[in-house]
């Protein structure tokens, strides 16, 4: 976006500062300029002069002498322009003065060519009448300019005046690097609002009120919009008795200054419009619209289309079109048909002013290979209460410069536009996120100053249509922000648990599970989270269960990759099929990755992501040195008390008699057991494996990471040892339990020592022996304390039937 600085003051009424203080300003206060350029840099003591007389030089065919009255004094100048005559007002660059260069398409000196008083082929000279190109301009922006010649002014001008002056020089062009999401900054009206709130002054719109005359716009033209999707408002206006001609000088210099070629009034109207509101424009001859009628609907797959620069462009059907009754006439934001293009003969046009859909327009012209300033600001997505404005002030300028009749009254077929953004102020919270301590006062004035209006009535901000980045507290924080200075927030440390630059709590939760499964000798694995639908089959579950309730990708790589996970041992199971056909005897893995549940299906809102640990292993080890893994992570982890494992055959995957939940006070955090055979054998892997899935967010309650130190005993544990026999479907677990409920606080520790099924043994029984070591941290125990403890426990374990062996 460039802009020059004139067309900027002409908006901001006692905007006065030099080019470097707008430059740094602007900058700090979110506007950030990427650059400036002087238009009058290396133009130096060039004035007006009038030719008073033109004599052949005596030595040179080419050449003529000249007596030229410059305000002060009257110089002698020699040149070889053939467009010079008596008479003529011209730029003349004076004894030591600079210009920017040649014309003959040469490399442009970096500081400029210094002019002096010397001989021409004998014959003095005391200055250089300048073409437009030794300026630093060319004829397409001063369209007055001769080709070959000399610059002649037109106007009421005399001799010593600054030409520079005169011909808009005077000036700097700044350029702006604009992020995407500030569309009302890709206009000047915008860069405008900008440098007042920067500066502190009043920010003065420009004139758009035309009523027109006594008719009705309705009478000469009709629109209907299909496609709404795409077109969300169309303002036409009608302008009669056209007259084309050049545009005034000073709409020139400002679209020069912009880098858009002056063409004639019209045209440059509508390109004037949308450089100052943002807004594209485009003017139809009505002559040409069959039927008097515009529709804009979608084009139709196939279609041709001859556009304005006389290209022909295939369309499909996404691409928005123009069309009158017969016909298409233009492509929608991009650019109009040769078939409605206006002449000099034109009579009577219609102007067009519209809000289309912006990703539309962006794709359109990369389909039909055409982008244009308008695509260019349409893409970006404009406001549609933009649209009326634009056209109004189109047609104030029509009346103002004579360009012809405004036709009362304006045809707008409009979508409803969007409610009025509405957010509750506060201040405190807007101090909270910046680090300051910015007066509630202070803020009304910085909104105040970018039309934010404030309803006291209700603690509310109501939000320009033209900001449409302004959509919640961060943006209004932001705002605060920039005009009370970047430079002026002071420096802060940021609160908030990990803001310290450490982990945050589950993280440090994760990060002590995968060293606990590193010391327990599993290595860390990676698996995809995209599956295929076959692993259901393969993990062997139930057709209504409901892990089957997967996600479609949309947009998925293959059937391999086509849902997200729901579980997430088919990539442990995987991996350790590839180990073990590689002959890999002893394999232990672990993964900590996600798997999605979703609430129902199709989404309604996003799946609960949630973290597992999951561990898998074959080789050396059993279900009980899986289970002895778990407890060295519960306790990394501060779970100090013990958990349970309930056994059960809940998971299909996992082997019926030999698995286990995993609960944690009354609450299951995971489970474990061995892999059913087929199941393995569905993953070619010969042999007994063995796999565990903790669920984090259900284990992140019960962590924690303090640590108590406890002194070493001072008094003496008194160890017995236990052996029974014991049914054989009573569990480990419940025996363990019953110690440890019937020991009491002198009981310290149960031990399994010993564990035996065979021919020794009556059938249906197993015997079991158990390490028992009784202390009391404030005495030496007595034998006595000791043996009524061991008879609650033994009278504990009879109850279950279990029989004492001697």
């Amino acid at each position: 976006m460039n802009s020059a600085l004139s067309w900027i003051k002409a908006y901001v009424p006692g905007l006065e500062c030099g080019d470097q203080e707008y430059f740094d300003r602007m900058t700090l206060s979110g506007t950030k300029v990427e650059g400036f350029k002087r238009l009058d840099k290396n133009l130096e003591k060039i004035v007006v002069g009038k030719v008073l007389s033109i004599e052949k030089h005596p030595d040179a065919d080419k050449l003529i002498v000249c007596q030229v009255d410059v305000g002060s004094e009257q110089l002698q100048i020699v040149t070889g322009a053939p467009n010079v005559t008596v008479g003529a007002l011209v730029p003349v660059v004076l004894d030591g003065g600079k210009v920017v260069g040649g014309h003959d398409g040469g490399p442009l000196p970096e500081d400029g060519i210094e002019i002096k008083a010397g001989k021409l082929r004998g014959v003095e000279s005391f200055g250089m009448m300048c073409s437009i190109e030794e300026l630093g301009s060319d004829k397409n922006f001063y369209p007055d300019a001769p080709e070959n010649g000399i610059y002649i002014f037109k106007g009421d001008l005399k001799p010593g005046d600054d030409a520079i002056e005169a011909l808009g020089l005077h000036d700097t062009v700044f350029e702006y690097e604009i992020t995407s999401n500030r569309v009302d900054c890709y206009s000047i009206l915008g860069i405008a609002r900008e440098a007042a709130a920067t500066f502190g002054l009043p920010f003065a719109a420009p004139e758009n009120d035309c009523a027109g005359n006594d008719e009705k716009a309705s009478d000469y033209i009709s629109v209907e919009v299909k496609d709404t999707d795409l077109c969300t408002r169309y303002c036409a206006r009608v302008v009669k008795d056209i007259k084309i001609g050049p545009s005034p000088e000073w709409m020139q210099r400002r679209l020069a200054a912009s880098g858009i070629r002056p063409i004639n009034n019209l045209v440059d109207i509508t390109n004037y419009v949308m450089e100052e509101y943002g807004q594209p424009m485009h003017a139809f001859d009505l002559d040409t619209i069959a039927g008097r009628k515009i529709i804009v609907q979608r084009a139709k797959d196939g279609d041709v289309f001859r556009t304005l620069d006389g290209q022909d462009r295939n369309m499909d059907g996404e691409v928005l079109m123009i069309c009158d009754s017969e016909k298409q006439i233009g492509i929608a934001g991009i650019m109009g048909g040769e078939n409605s293009m206006i002449t000099d003969s034109v009579n009577t046009v219609v102007f067009e002013s519209a809000c289309f859909n912006g990703p539309n327009i962006r794709k359109s012209a990369k389909r039909i290979g055409l982008r244009t300033d308008a695509s260019g600001k349409f893409e970006k997505g404009l406001d549609p209460a933009n649209a009326l404005e634009a056209i109004n002030r189109a047609c104030h300028l029509i009346e103002e410069l004579g360009c012809g009749t405004v036709v009362g009254g304006v045809v707008d077929v409009c979508e409803p536009l969007k409610e009025e953004v509405v957010l509750p102020f506060m201040p405190e919270k807007y101090n909270t996120l910046l680090g300051t301590d910015v007066s509630k006062e202070d803020m009304l004035k910085y909104f105040e100053k970018l039309e934010i209006r404030y309803d006291s009535a209700d603690n509310s901000l109501h939000i320009p249509s033209f900001r449409q980045d302004l959509l919640g507290q961060a943006d209004i924080a932001e705002e605060v922000a920039r005009f009370y200075g970047y430079d002026n927030i002071p420096v802060t440390l940021p609160s908030g648990e990990g803001m310290e630059g450490g982990l945050s709590y589950h993280m440090r939760v994760e990060e002590k599970l995968r060293i606990a499964a590193e010391y327990c000798g599993f290595s860390q694995g990676m698996f995809y989270s995209f599956e295929s639908p076959r692993v259901f089959d393969k993990l062997m579950l139930d057709a209504d269960d409901p892990l089957r309730s997967a996600i479609t990708i949309s947009n998925p790589l293959g059937e391999d990759f086509s849902i997200m996970r729901t579980l997430s041992l088919n990539g442990m199971l995987t991996s350790l099929s590839v180990n073990f056909n590689r002959r890999n005897k002893n394999v232990k893995l672990y993964e900590m990755g996600n798997v999605y549940i979703p609430e129902k299906l199709p989404l309604e809102k996003l799946p609960d992501e949630r973290m597992t640990l999951t561990l898998g292993f074959y080789g050396e080890g059993d279900f009980y040195s899986l289970k002895g893994a778990i407890e060295t992570m519960f306790e990394a982890v501060g779970m100090w008390e013990r958990a349970e494992y309930v056994p059960g055959d809940s998971y299909k995957f996992l082997h019926p008699g030999r698995q286990a939940k995993v609960i944690y006070k009354d609450q299951c955090v995971g489970y474990l057991g061995e892999v059913h055979p087929l199941v393995a054998a569905n993953y070619s892997i010969k042999t007994r494996v063995y796999v565990a899935v903790l669920d984090i967010p259900a284990m992140l309650p019960f962590t924690g990471f303090e640590r108590r130190y406890a002194g070493i005993a001072k008094y003496p544990a008194v160890t017995r040892d236990i052996s029974m026999v014991a049914p054989a479907d009573v569990l480990a677990g419940d025996i363990e339990k019953m110690i440890r409920q019937r020991g009491g606080k002198i009981l310290e520790s149960v031990k399994l020592f010993d564990i035996y099924e065979g021919d020794q043994i009556k059938e249906g029984f197993k015997s079991i022996a158990y390490a028992l070591a009784f202390r009391d941290i404030s005495k030496t125990l007595s034998d006595d304390e000791v043996n009524s403890a061991m008879k609650k426990i033994l009278n504990g374990l009879e109850s279950m039937g279990i029989e004492l062996r001697s």
